[in-house]
């Protein structure tokens, strides 16, 4: 896949101009929860199933006592898709249809505190990963298909073939994630994403909190590799969703034009 660098300074207003009505890399996992599909263990049976394993060998990997007769399962065997976008997912395609129309952030840009935190402590966390990693982090903004239907804000590349991501969480659970747990489940998708946008090999993912400066554990990071059998089943999902903001796009564009000509009619009846 081919794409872009665009050369701004991120929450700037250049930055969410770029971004609108593209599908972002922090978006992924939202994008990705759909609602009445399959559990982890009807998933790992129709896995195995399609898979060419036995009913048997199905069951046993996915700790079934006997065959499960759930109709989500068999519809999946069957090959027909199961799940249903999320309630928050509708909402952001519909976002994204109405400023791929407007061409500018339905919400004009605004910054939450812990953006602007976040923005605001991005070039400690990278000075401090080039000090631990003996790297040179070079600012990339925003990274972009060509066809700008995806993007990723990317805290940095790293040359020949990396690229780098900086999260500021203050929230205790993802803290002892990160630290305690070797855990960033939470952040796979934009990591991936990030590798899916650039072609990348490797992501540096690292969790910057000052408060942990005393006991110099300030930045915790890792390299996540790429994973191309992820980055496939993720690349289905995300062309699924933007056909369906293709979809809304469509439909706001053709309730406008009926409403302008009903108002056309009443004017000149």
């Amino acid at each position: 896949m081919s794409y872009q660098i665009i050369e701004c300074e991120q929450g700037s207003a250049e930055w969410h101009r770029v971004r609108s009505g593209c599908i972002t890399a922090s978006m992924f996992s939202t994008v990705r929860q759909k609602v009445n599909g399959l559990t982890t263990q009807q998933q790992t049976y129709v896995s195995a199933r399609l898979a060419g394993q036995t009913e048997a060998q199905a069951r046993e990997a996915a700790g079934y006592k006997a065959a499960p007769r759930a109709e989500v399962i068999q519809r999946a065997l069957e090959g027909e898709r199961v799940g249903e976008w999320s309630q928050a997912a509708h909402d952001y395609a519909t976002r994204l249809a109405i400023e791929r129309i407007g061409g500018e952030p339905l919400d004009e840009g605004f910054e939450t505190w812990a953006m602007r935190r976040g923005r605001e402590l991005e070039p400690a966390a990278r000075m401090e990963h080039e000090v631990q990693s003996g790297l040179f982090v070079q600012r990339a903004g925003f990274v972009m298909t060509d066809d700008g239907a995806f993007g990723a804000s990317a805290d940095g590349l790293i040359d020949p073939d990396a690229g780098a991501e900086y999260k500021c969480f203050l929230d205790p659970v993802k803290l002892r994630a990160f630290w305690l747990e070797n855990d960033v489940s939470s952040v796979i998708e934009q990591c991936q994403g990030g590798l899916w946008i650039t072609g990348r090999r490797l992501w540096h993912i690292g969790l910057y909190c000052p408060a942990l400066a005393s006991v110099g554990k300030q930045l915790w990071w890792r390299v996540v590799e790429r994973d191309d059998e992820f980055i496939e089943a993720m690349e289905s999902d995300l062309l699924e969703f933007k056909a369906l903001v293709d979809q809304y796009e469509q439909k706001f564009r053709a309730d406008a034009s009926q409403a302008a000509g009903s108002i056309l009619t009443l004017t000149t009846a």
